[in-house]
């Protein structure tokens, strides 16, 4: 057994923090600060510093499970779980056709398992179903900042910058909760002069360290936005300089933004005008000034041109491409960044390639040995894929998701996936999709495996594997190597991560995310690399790779993201890279060796490149150079209240769990802090409802029911009530929540919905709260399970 600590990083949030891991007795890992990465310095969340607990062999899954003719699910060898899957999937293709199988990712699954989940489906299966819950997380964010710089990268500097900009309007985040030790970098910025201004429609914790808090009614970012554009063009703030050099489109956009008088947006907001003109002066008067957006404005029918507005606000007042100043998005997954760029999205090939693009198609097809003709086209978004489950979608392959709680409207997902022919899942625990399965296999966890993650400001970072894993468990690596064999593809899914991601560069090389100049070694030495990272040509490696024309391909979302001979978004150097050596981890086949490697070019050479940290900085990644504005008008959401469902409803989440809480409600110390949902009233909207602290109060939509007890606060809107999301059962907020789709990123509108509400008599809350909740740590994983038994979960 190892003894020394291993350094690596966190399962959760796009943080992705620095940690080092000590192998225990039991088989399990002991967390400790790592200093030395900058982007926690050594701070770890409750989350973080608890995640081992998942290890545990009485908490997850290890052994595969297999329905049986009883509907029961028990254990079985890998072998029959395997031969069940392959010959479901074989007589699904035969019968129905490659796109009637469905395969389903996630934001957290590292680079090499989302680039060979995408090559599996499009190679192996042929198909053009698929797509992953990432879809949920940033896709409108990624669309707006497509459209307007021709790239998408959630922040385009790193989080150091932040505490040295003069102004930050934060929109939608409660990052004191979602990723705690991100606070510091706003906490630094007050502490150096510099002003916080935070946007949302609770008083959360990072509200309150706002130096000017704005509650606008839900759904309403975007009026929000114009009606500070409005005020800059008014009073005479507009860079116009910046505009004529760096941006098109600024008349049209100018002209929409006028529309949008300050009384106007007053009367839709709820955001007083003498608050928006304090916003105004808040944000304009320094030299720096950044806006960073996340779900609150994203999960909207309208988030593609809500983000686009606030981007058009960064643009009219010269911030973008200019030092501590400019757009960006808060990624909330774990590789929400990397997973959405190289292939487990519908529309998507490596390297954020669009499918739909000859020139993408051939250079990813010659890596991949295939004929360009035969991949498949685009296909549905995440949630038109889950809604048609059950008709055109009859087998599916889900990894590191869990649908029946974090998708929309998911009591009607559930019913999808339960009528469903063939159902496999591939995760950690017995989550409430997984128990529904035919079969389900165990994979390892991120302290058993090595690979890499893109953490929220584009730093590509190695995990290291820190422990064995338990018998009886396997990669998802090992999975679609398997598969692929018993379906007919004997070559080109290796189980080593690191001879995937040596692909995953040639297959990015000349995209817009280029990842062909980074090695592992790399990562190791320098603590992760920005990209892009081209490799030079001259290198002879996967540099060479490039598109016949020298362009990268067009990357999702936007028509005019080709790039004029190489990519744009590259910044001026910062500087070479520090020199050390790298210790040995694990001492198994995934070890990095301490010499040199001969065979990577990217490390022999000296003009290496050095990664980008900060995009824009001499042009945009468009054509001609130059941001665009997108010309945008405020519209409702797509449920307005009524008389009938007169509250507005959004939902969030909570520091002690994460995501749809199917690894964090195993820990007993996170359940303990947060045990289960709740609803938060205004308490003028309790007295009327003649609702009390702790009271069951039904939560009621035109798409379902959730109960749960009131939390009574002033820290909400008195037209809203809030609902976190983390939990199954009677109190699953998704139940609720609506599908309507952005029309661009096809986002469903998680964040606003028209509701009632109803007081529940306290015995029949408490009758219907047995139908489920939190799991208890301590689960039995691998036991017998009646498909019956979870469905009301």
């Amino acid at each position: 057994m190892q003894n020394t600590a291993t350094p690596t990083h966190c399962p959760y949030c796009a943080l992705q923090c620095g940690m080092n891991l000590t192998p225990t007795p039991d088989g399990t890992v002991e967390v400790s600060e790592r200093a030395d990465f900058p982007v926690n310095r050594g701070a770890l969340c409750g989350k973080g510093r608890t995640a081992p607990a998942v290890l545990a062999k009485n908490v997850r899954l290890t052994s595969p499970l297999v329905r049986d003719a009883g509907g029961t699910l028990v254990p079985a060898s890998w072998d029959e779980a395997l031969d069940r899957i392959a010959a479901e999937l074989r007589r699904t293709r035969a019968e129905h056709g490659p796109d009637a199988v469905g395969v389903f990712g996630g934001g957290g699954l590292t680079n090499e398992k989302a680039y060979t989940l995408g090559k599996f489906a499009r190679v192996v299966l042929g198909t053009s179903q698929i797509d992953y819950n990432g879809r949920f997380c940033m896709s409108s964010a990624a669309a707006a900042g497509i459209k307007a710089f021709g790239l998408d990268r959630g922040l385009p500097f790193p989080l150091e910058d932040i505490p040295k900009s003069g102004c930050v309007i934060l929109v939608g985040s409660n990052l004191a909760e979602t990723m705690p030790p991100s606070l510091r970098f706003f906490t630094e910025l007050k502490e150096n002069g510099g002003t916080l201004i935070v946007i949302d429609p609770r008083r959360t914790r990072t509200a309150e360290q706002a130096d000017l808090h704005l509650a606008p009614r839900p759904g309403t970012d975007l009026a929000l936005a114009l009606g500070l554009l409005h005020l800059v063009i008014a009073e005479g703030r507009v860079d116009e300089e910046y505009i004529r050099e760096r941006t098109a489109g600024w008349e049209d956009a100018r002209a929409a933004a006028m529309a949008h008088w300050p009384e106007y947006v007053e009367r839709i907001t709820g955001v007083s005008v003498p608050q928006l003109r304090e916003t105004v002066r808040l944000f304009c008067e320094p030299e720096s000034a950044m806006v960073l957006t996340a779900r609150g404005p994203e999960q909207q029918s309208k988030g593609t041109d809500t983000v686009g507005a606030w981007i058009n606000l960064c643009l009219a007042t010269g911030r973008p491409g200019r030092p501590l100043s400019g757009y960006g998005c808060l990624t909330g997954q774990g590789n929400g960044q990397g997973g959405r760029e190289h292939g487990q999205k519908a529309d998507q090939l490596p390297g954020y390639r669009k499918l739909d693009d000859p020139a993408a198609r051939r250079h990813v097809a010659e890596v991949w040995g295939v004929d360009p003709d035969s991949l498949p086209g685009p296909g549905r978004s995440a949630y038109e894929l889950l809604d048609a489950l059950g008709t055109d979608i009859r087998s599916l392959l889900l990894m590191a998701s869990n649908p029946v709680v974090s998708a929309p409207r998911a009591a009607h997902i559930e019913e999808r996936i339960k009528s469903l022919d063939f159902l496999a899942v591939c995760d950690v625990v017995l989550s409430e999709t997984a128990a529904l399965a035919d079969v389900v296999l165990p994979v390892t966890q991120w302290a058993e495996e090595t690979g890499t993650t893109t953490n929220l400001e584009g730093r590509v970072l190695l995990r290291r594997r820190a422990i064995t894993p338990p018998e009886g468990v396997r990669s998802d690596l090992e999975v679609m190597h398997e598969l692929a064999a018993r379906l007919g593809v004997e070559k080109g899914f290796p189980t080593d991560p690191e001879e995937v991601f040596e692909e995953l560069r040639r297959a990015s090389a000349g995209g817009p995310a280029d990842y062909s100049g980074i090695t592992y070694r790399r990562l190791a030495e320098e603590n992760g690399v920005f990209w892009p990272c081209p490799a030079p040509a001259e290198a002879g490696g996967p540099g060479e790779g490039a598109l016949p024309d020298g362009q990268p391909a067009a990357v999702d979302g936007g028509e005019d993201a080709l790039l004029d001979g190489q990519l744009a978004a590259v910044a001026p150097r910062e500087g070479a890279r520090p020199d050390g050596q790298l210790a040995a981890v694990d001492g198994g086949e995934d070890a990095l060796l301490d010499a040199p490697l001969p065979d990577d070019p990217a490390r022999e050479t000296p003009t290496a490149h050095p990664g980008t940290p900060r995009l824009f900085l001499d042009r945009f990644a468009t054509p001609d150079g130059r941001a665009r504005f997108v010309p945008v008008s405020h519209r409702a959401t797509a449920e307005e209240p009524d008389d009938e469902y007169p509250v507005l409803l959004t939902t969030g989440r909570v520091v002690a769990q994460y995501q749809s809480g199917a690894q964090t409600r195993r820990v007993a110390e996170l359940n303990a802090a947060a045990p289960g949902p709740f609803v938060e009233i205004h308490p003028r909207l309790a007295a009327r409802l003649g609702v009390a602290e702790g009271d069951p109060v039904a939560v009621v939509s035109r798409r379902g029911r959730a109960v749960a007890p009131a939390r009574i606060t002033n820290a909400i809107r008195p037209d809203t009530v809030f609902m976190p999301f983390h939990w199954p059962g009677e109190g699953r907020a998704n139940s609720l929540t609506n599908p309507a789709l952005d029309p661009t990123s096809r986002m469903p509108e998680f964040k606003a919905c028209a509701v009632r509400l109803e007081a529940v008599a306290r015995e029949a809350a408490e009758e219907g709260s047995t139908e489920g909740g939190s799991t208890e740590e301590g689960s039995v994983a691998e036991g017998p399970v009646e498909r019956e038994a979870v469905s009301a979960r």
